[in-house]
């Protein structure tokens, strides 16, 4: 809802004459529209100091030296109180907002780094069309990223699996009977590809192991099950804040109610005094006009208390997003930097395989045909007599 003072000429009523005196009646108006409303505000502000008194601003509201009359008014309800304030705000789920256009235009917290203290300030709908606070938004997001760290510990997982199961693979390969009776030059390239296949599964275990100790057990241990306590107690706090903000809301809702009745029983009372002029009557005016000055001091009192605890809530809230991001700039600088440490692992391991197959390809490069002829017919040669022409 928004409350504006209305003080333009409304029945026949200058400004100049606007006085404590002026009814409900002569000030309704079927003006509804926020740019008339908006403007009339503007003329009475400015106006002659003897018809609008001297304004100021407190907590939020334009106030009156003087506590004769002020109107209140949410558009459809318009009304004479004797407390002397103006609403300039919205309230939205028992927060208050500036209205649109109102006001110095507000600067961010933190400008250019799109800070969560500066974007999670209203309420916003879920697709079941339940209201959601903003802060909400920003412990759901600390659990999903606890949730894809979880998730990157899996996957991890799954990878030292699979290099547990190829380092086994190879290992039982490397022993296999397969070409054993190869010879000479080849036979010792054939034999050293074997024992590299063993050489390279104790790099591809080496490797496994250190993925686990070295990227996938700090991602599962990095903030453990005491991570979700202290999310609840920031979201207990925040929710136990904004409850209270409510129920000083629904205070200041029960004493702009309470002030309206005193208000309007002020008015039936004046109205009587017109119609039939006597003491009893001026005295009752008096009580009415008392109990309605109370009223309007305690609707001032319960402003300033539900200001103090929205205050109480910005100031927790401020604090407890730049809490949660610090701790989102910290999660994500963690996983980048175990994630830089596989790549680093990968690399070695990749340095440590090439290591392993030097010695083949040196090997590889000695293989010589005719050698190995060599070698094999002077092993298993039978004899260098070759046969000749039969003689008769």
């Amino acid at each position: 809802t928004a409350a504006l003072l209305i003080c333009s000429e409304v029945g026949g009523i200058r400004e100049e004459e606007v006085s404590s005196t002026l009814s409900y009646t002569q000030l309704h108006t079927a003006t509804h529209s926020y740019t008339q409303l908006h403007t009339a505000t503007h003329r009475f502000i400015k106006g002659p100091q003897g018809s609008s008194r001297v304004l100021r601003v407190h907590q939020g509201y334009l106030l009156t030296t003087s506590s004769h009359c002020v109107l209140t008014c949410d558009i459809k309800d318009l009304y004479f109180s004797s407390s002397c304030f103006l609403f300039v705000s919205l309230q939205i789920n028992c927060v208050t907002f500036p209205l649109p256009g109102e006001g110095p235009e507000q600067q961010l917290l933190k400008p250019n780094e799109w800070s969560y203290c500066d974007y999670f300030w209203t309420d916003r709908k879920d697709p079941q069309g339940t209201s959601v606070a903003g802060f909400e938004f920003l412990l759901q997001k600390q659990l999903k990223s606890k949730q894809m760290q979880k998730e990157m510990a899996e996957f991890f997982h799954e990878r030292i699996k699979i290099e547990e199961e190829y380092a086994k693979n190879l290992s039982k390969l490397s022993q296999s009977p397969l070409a054993l009776q190869e010879e000479g030059t080849l036979g010792e390239a054939w034999t050293q590809l074997k024992k590299s296949l063993h050489d390279e599964a104790e790099v591809h275990l080496k490797f496994s192991n250190k993925l686990h100790s070295e990227v996938e057990k700090p991602l599962l241990t990095f903030r453990g099950d005491n991570f979700k306590k202290d999310l609840k107690k920031y979201d207990h706090h925040i929710a136990d804040l904004r409850k209270q903000l409510a129920s000083r809301y629904a205070g200041v809702e029960k004493a702009r109610k309470a002030l309206a009745d005193r208000q309007k029983d002020l008015e039936v009372k004046t109205q009587q005094l017109e119609i039939k002029l006597s003491n009893k009557h001026e005295e009752d005016i008096k009580k009415a006009r008392r109990k309605s000055t109370q009223a309007g001091d305690d609707l001032m009192r319960c402003v300033d208390l539900y200001n103090q605890t929205q205050s109480k809530w910005f100031e927790e809230m401020v604090t407890t997003c730049m809490e949660l991001e610090k701790l989102e700039v910290e999660r994500i600088e963690w996983i980048q930097t175990h994630l830089r440490q596989y790549t680093t692992l990968r690399h070695e391991t990749d340095m440590f395989n090439q290591s392993v197959v030097e010695p083949v390809d040196q090997l590889l490069q000695k293989v010589d045909p005719g050698k190995d002829r060599e070698l094999w017919v002077k092993e298993n040669k039978t004899g260098e007599v070759r046969p000749v022409d039969m003689d008769i």
